[in-house]
């Protein structure tokens, strides 16, 4: 895990801040100690909750994209708070009252970087990492169950191949740049109480590139990138549960700036089955069974999805009765064993009879008397049970 603080969290650097959140509950719900088989487990939780911290704090995200992450590491390492308007233990802003915000508009994250080996701000920093993408895939409760290989295509931006992702064509004719002499970076000094301080920035009027075209590639529009469909395989866990997000590294966005790609995140959602109802990692299966199996009690085959297993139904079981097989439920996540699975006996009451069935169950019912006590259903055994 990289140190800086969006590659922590696995985000672009223009994530929102609910994009920022989302990322850290699961990335915490990986690595939290207490959960983790990772080794470095507390320590990246540590970076999590680190990275977590400055990035929804709007203020330590301003200074923390305008310094980079080493001049911000180094300025809190020396006791700056490193937002702006802080000074760590030092009382707020030491420069309170010398006219117009007290930094001559430069602000103390432009203090920091010139301190601290300054003057590059954004134009300094690595490139930032494409953006993130979403798409969903739909699986069977099977294959929740199993874990799979699933195929799937999705739209994303590709390098243009008609100009190699340059934007213009091969043949354009190029000059320089005259708002930054070809250098792609232009600087602005202020002067400030500690003297003169320099910012270095991308070039606007070039984005960066210090050479300007006569034309645009006309497939890409100048953009360098197209949208094609890219045909990708990703490994399903055993145990997913609807609603679960699959991260796949670097096939999302690539960077405008040439950094990393970003990633594609994948929403999971589980096909309902026939024969099952799912909630977590246990399963909830209903079982027929005639009058005479739940009177007289009987063996018989349960299905699971690791296939059938024989069930012994007891003597006098009620219609409505729930059963717990232990372990033939869903595999959890990161294998720690199974849920389990729920029987409930539903005695089934035949549509038709012949001539030696009915003077049975006629016998059956001159020979009675007792009352028929109603006992508690599934519904009212699950709320005792917990």
């Amino acid at each position: 895990m990289s140190e800086d603080f969006y590659d922590v969290l696995g985000v672009s650097s223009d994530a929102s801040a609910e994009e920022i959140k989302q990322a850290y509950r699961e990335k915490a719900t990986e690595y939290h100690p207490d959960v983790s088989d990772d080794p470095d487990a507390e320590e990246k939780f540590k970076k999590i909750q680190k990275a977590k911290k400055v990035l929804t704090d709007e203020e330590k995200r301003q200074a923390y994209d305008r310094m980079g992450h080493d001049r911000y590491e180094q300025a809190e390492k020396h006791g700056f708070d490193a937002s702006e308007g802080g000074m760590g233990g030092m009382g707020g802003d030491p420069f309170g009252g010398m006219g117009g915000g007290g930094m001559g508009g430069g602000g103390l994250g432009d203090i920091f970087e010139q301190v601290f080996g300054g003057g590059g701000g954004r134009g300094r920093r690595r490139p930032r990492k494409g953006r993130d993408l979403r798409t969903e895939l739909e699986i069977d409760l099977e294959e929740a169950y199993e874990g799979a290989q699933k195929q799937f295509t999705v739209e994303r931006p590709e390098e243009c191949d008609t100009c190699e992702g340059e934007g213009h064509p091969p043949e354009a004719d190029s000059e320089t740049c005259p708002e930054c002499q070809g250098r792609g970076q232009v600087t602005q000094v202020q002067q400030t109480p500690l003297g003169r301080v320099q910012q270095t920035t991308a070039c606007p009027r070039c984005e960066g590139e210090g050479t300007l075209y006569s034309e645009t590639c006309g497939d890409c529009r100048g953009e360098g990138y197209v949208r094609n469909e890219a045909t990708l395989t990703v490994e399903v866990p055993a145990g997913i549960q609807e609603g679960q997000t699959l991260r796949m590294e670097r096939e999302g966005a690539p960077s405008p700036e040439g950094g990393r790609r970003g990633d594609l995140l994948i929403d999971v959602s589980v096909r309902e089955h026939e024969d099952f109802e799912r909630e977590g990692d246990d399963l909830q299966y209903r079982l027929p069974i005639s009058f005479p199996q739940a009177t007289f009690g009987d063996t018989v085959e349960v299905p699971t999805l690791d296939g059938a297993v024989e069930f012994d139904v007891p003597t006098a079981t009620q219609s409505g009765e729930t059963f717990r097989l232990e372990g033939k439920g869903m595999p959890r996540l990161r294998g720690r064993g199974h849920g389990d699975l729920f029987v409930q006996v539903q005695v089934v009451t035949p549509e038709s009879l012949n001539e030696e069935q009915r003077e049975a169950l006629e016998a059956f019912a001159e020979a009675g008397g007792d009352e028929i006590e109603v006992k508690e259903g599934f519904f009212e055994k699950i709320k005792r049970a917990f």
